[in-house]
C-alpha cells in the first residue's frame, strides 16, 4: 500500500494549489456567499478546472479519462480544501459520473459521460433520506409498471443538486428499509414531470437540494444496472466520494494549522509572541500528531480503492477510518483555531469561521464520525 504520492501526484498537487490559490481561494468563496449564488460555485472556475483535465482523472482511456485512478484525485481535493474552492467535482465526477462508469450500459455512458467530462454536463447523485447519512434506509419506492417505473418519496442533502442536468436516485424495489437488496439505481433527467428540484441551505453556503419525487414515471432504460442489485456499486462509489471528502478535509485541516501557527509566532502578548508559552505549544503539538494521523489515513484510504487486491469490506474499513480520523482532526484543528485566535476567531471578518463551517457541513457528507466507527466495527464482524 502506497501512503506517499508519486512524483506525478505532487506535480498535480502544486498545479492545483497554484490554480485554486489564483482562481479560487477563500475571498472567491466568501464573494459567492454574499451574492447568494445558487451554483454554490463559479462556472467559469470549473469549465478551466475541466480544461486542466479534473474531471478526467478518474477515468479510463476508453471513456476519455487520464486513468489517474483515485490516488490522483486525492491531491486536487487537498488543494480544494487548502483554498476553500467550491466546485462540482465531488458530485458530479467523482459519485455521479462514477455510477454512470460502473453502472450504467453503453447507450447510458456514450449519452453522459463525454458531457461530464467536458463540463457540459452535470450529474447529482441523490440517496440520502433522513438527517443523517445512511445509504441503508433507502425508502423510497420504485415500483413496476408494464415496461418502465414509478417512483415516489424525497431526497435531501443531494450535493449541487440545483441545477444539475439528471440525478441518480436510490429506490427501493424490493425488501424492507435497511436491506441491501433490493435497492435500484435510477437515471432521472431534472425535467422529468413529477420531479421538484428545491434549495436546501447549509452553513457552507454551498449547493445543496432537496428533491420530491411524486409519480415520476420512468422507462426501463433508467435502471443503471440490474434490478434490485445496486448495492455493491452504490456502496463502491460511495467509498470514492468519502476518501475525497477526507483528502479535502485534510487540506482544510492542514492549512488551518499552518494559519494558526503563524498566528502563535506574530501576535504578542505580555512583549513576548504567544507562541512562547508552553501551554499552547503543547496544544499545538498535539494537533501535528494528529494530522500526521490523518493523513497516513488518507493516504491508505485513497490507496486502497485503486488496489485490486483488496476486496470490498477491506477497502470500506480504510475508507471509513480515514472519513473518521479526517473529519475528526479537521473538527478539532478548526475549534483549535477559532480558540486560538482569540476573540478574533469568532467574527465573520477572519476566514477560520469560513472554514469552520465546511468542516462542519463536510464531515456529515456522507457519514459522519459516530456512522464510521459503526461501519468500521461492522466490516471488521
Amino acid at each position: 500500500m502506497n501512503l506517499r504520492y508519486s512524483e506525478e501526484q505532487r506535480l498535480l498537487a502544486d498545479s492545483a494549489r497554484d490554480f485554486l490559490a489564483a482562481r479560487g481561494p477563500v475571498a472567491a468563496q466568501r464573494k459567492l456567499r454574499d451574492e447568494g449564488s445558487a451554483d454554490g460555485f463559479d462556472p467559469q472556475l470549473w469549465q478551466d478546472a475541466v480544461n486542466l483535465g479534473w474531471s478526467a482523472i478518474a477515468f479510463p482511456e476508453e471513456l476519455g479519462g487520464l486513468a489517474f485512478g483515485c490516488m490522483g484525485l486525492g491531491p486536487v481535493f487537498e488543494a480544494i480544501g487548502h483554498n476553500l474552492s467550491a466546485t462540482p467535482l465531488l458530485s458530479s465526477v467523482v459519485l455521479g459520473g462514477s455510477l454512470l462508469h460502473l453502472a450504467g450500459d453503453g447507450g447510458q455512458q456514450v449519452r453522459w459521460l463525454p458531457g461530464l467530462i467536458a463540463g457540459g454536463l452535470r450529474v447529482a447523485l441523490a440517496v440520502d433520506e433522513r438527517a443523517r447519512h445512511n445509504p441503508l434506509a433507502t425508502g423510497l419506492r420504485a415500483v413496476a409498471d408494464g415496461d418502465g417505473y414509478h417512483l415516489e418519496g424525497d431526497k435531501y442533502w443531494v450535493v449541487d443538486g440545483i441545477g444539475a442536468d439528471a440525478f441518480v436516485v436510490a429506490a427501493r424495489t424490493s425488501g424492507a428499509t435497511g436491506e441491501a437488496q433490493g435497492i435500484s439505481l435510477f437515471l432521472v433527467p431534472a425535467d422529468t414531470p413529477g420531479l421538484e428540484v428545491s434549495a436546501l441551505p447549509l452553513i457552507d453556503s454551498r449547493n445543496c437540494a432537496r428533491l420530491q419525487l411524486r409519480q415520476v414515471r420512468l422507462g426501463r432504460q433508467a435502471l443503471l444496472g440490474e434490478e434490485g442489485q445496486g448495492w455493491a456499486v452504490l456502496d463502491a462509489v460511495l467509498d470514492r466520494g468519502r476518501a475525497c471528502l477526507a483528502a479535502e478535509l485534510l487540506g482544510i485541516a492542514e492549512h488551518l494549522f499552518q494559519t494558526t501557527l503563524e498566528y502563535l509566532k506574530t501576535r504578542v502578548q505580555f512583549d513576548v509572541p504567544i507562541g512562547s508559552f508552553q501551554a499552547l505549544q503543547h496544544r499545538a503539538a498535539r494537533l501535528f500528531v494528529d494530522l500526521s494521523l490523518a493523513r497516513s489515513a488518507v493516504m491508505a484510504g485513497l490507496s486502497a480503492l485503486d488496489d485490486v487486491t483488496l476486496d470490498a469490506a477491506q477497502r470500506g474499513r480504510l475508507v471509513s477510518l480515514a472519513k473518521w480520523k479526517a473529519g475528526d482532526t479537521a473538527i478539532k484543528v478548526a475549534n483549535e483555531a477559532v480558540q486560538l485566535h482569540g476573540g478574533i476567531g469568532v467574527t465573520d471578518e477572519l476566514d477560520v469561521g469560513l472554514y469552520l463551517k465546511r468542516v462542519r457541513v463536510a464531515q456529515a457528507c456522507l457519514g459522519d464520525r459516530d456512522f464510521h466507527c459503526e461501519r468500521y466495527q461492522a466490516l471488521n464482524a
